[in-house]
């Protein structure tokens, strides 16, 4: 398959765009090789500048549930387009769309648009700070909540894919009160509370890490969170901008029955089109203006394309059984990667969570960042091109999760999971 097209494009890009690209992993540095340049999106395929075809399990790092361009999307997006573009006021769809998230998740009792996940996580501890009157957080290794200067501390994903330190650029005194404990380790969190008693605002996480990859928390770690956050008068929150509407229908929160104090979410509820939030408890939330005296504000908050591309994909995700048909179609893709990796011997880990997944190539348990860090990524990267010679559009790092969608039938699966097959014997040859 032919590429030229987008090789031309990719030396434009880099004399106008830093790399080439306006978000770092896309630049394909970490598996090597050259970016591709996509044309359009359909249903469970993206296609390229070239007219190559490639079944997408990136969708979009995750918002993507129900495939590229669906149906009922693009018709209420053409509809709301008519209508205008942005208000700047507000619109009862802004409404209808906080009414269905606390649909899916109740815990949410009131909640705040904005434009995307870093702008909900970085909103979200101003507001966890305000409430308490403390300046500490706790962090995780390898977690990513948004590239706020406060927040870039071990922060995984991008920053592990490029092998840089975690920022140049941000000021010391930003990270002074930002403190990290070890991912399914409780310890290291009690550690924490007890060097800074009283000093600690909240305990913000990944419920499920997706930015390391999918590594699921083990029994009783969101539990033992839970517990020391009210012991010591501290708020939990669970950033469930990847796994909202993701690993459940309810988010993390729902799946392990925990009740964070605050939610931030992101990704499907704009099905496609930028958008964030954040919410919880309303003793919390009205703190934020014009309620209260957090600020915090922004012009496309609400937007009308963004909450009607939200409500349409929010709307057919309550349909009937179309949840466990995903999952369904996770677990069978999962176990045909690992037939494939056992028949040539090639040490991997597999891990999933509702309609994320990811392939580990390590013979280490994943359950933190030290373990992922053990992942053969150059392994991972000759994986990565096999499956795109065989026309399977991977994200371009080990540390990232994959994603399903309801466009992904048998048929789909099945030839995925051939390439597979024809990718592990590959390496295994050498």
């Amino acid at each position: 398959m032919g590429i030229d097209k987008s090789i031309q494009l990719f030396d434009r890009a880099k004399e106008i765009l830093p790399g080439g690209v306006s978000s770092p992993v896309r630049a394909f540095r970490a598996v090597g090789g050259q970016p591709l340049f996509i044309d359009h999106g359909q249903g469970p395929y993206l296609i390229d500048v070239d007219g190559n075809r490639y079944i997408d399990y990136v969708l979009s790092w995750g918002p993507l549930v129900l495939g590229h361009a669906h149906e009922e999307v693009v018709t209420a997006l053409e509809n709301a387009l008519k209508r205008g573009t942005s208000y700047g006021a507000p619109s009862p769809l802004e409404i209808r769309l906080a009414e269905l998230v606390q649909s899916f998740m109740p815990n949410i009792e009131m909640l705040r648009f904005v434009n995307s996940g870093t702008e909900a996580t970085m909103s979200a501890l101003r507001l966890a700070r305000a409430f308490t009157k403390r300046n500490k957080i706790i962090k995780f290794e390898g977690c990513y909540h948004g590239h706020a200067d406060m927040l870039l501390v071990q922060a995984g994903s991008g920053v592990a894919t490029l092998g840089l330190p975690d920022s140049p650029g941000v000021p010391p005194a930003t990270v002074q009160d930002t403190l990290v404990a070890r991912y399914n380790d409780l310890d290291t969190v009690e550690l924490l509370f007890n060097q800074f008693p009283g000093e600690i605002a909240a305990v913000i996480i990944e419920p499920v890490a997706g930015n390391m990859g999918v590594v699921p928390p083990v029994e009783g770690f969101l539990e033992g969170l839970r517990s020391v956050t009210q012991q010591n008068e501290s708020l939990l929150i669970f950033d469930e901008v990847m796994t909202g509407f993701r690993v459940h229908p309810g988010g993390a929160q729902t799946l392990y029955d925990i009740k964070p104090d605050l939610t931030t979410l992101g990704k499907v509820i704009g099905g496609g089109l930028p958008v964030g939030a954040y919410g919880g408890r309303k003793d919390i939330m009205v703190q934020i203006a014009p309620s209260g005296s957090v600020y915090q504000a922004g012009t496309l908050s609400g937007n009308p394309l963004a909450m009607t591309a939200g409500i349409t994909t929010l709307e057919v995700l309550k349909q009937p059984a179309l949840w466990e048909k995903l999952e369904s179609a996770v677990a069978v893709l999962v176990q045909g990667v690992g037939q494939a990796a056992q028949k040539t011997g090639i040490p991997i880990q597999q891990t999933a969570v509702g309609t994320m997944f990811s392939t580990f190539f390590t013979e280490n348990e994943i359950k933190d960042w030290s373990t992922v860090k053990t992942c053969d990524t150059e392994r991972f990267g000759k994986y990565f091109q096999k499956m795109l010679e065989a026309g399977i559009y991977l994200a371009p790092s080990q540390f990232e999760a994959g994603f399903m969608s309801t466009a992904h039938d048998q048929k789909i699966i099945s030839k995925t999971i051939g390439a597979v097959d024809s990718a592990f014997q590959a390496i295994a040859r050498g």
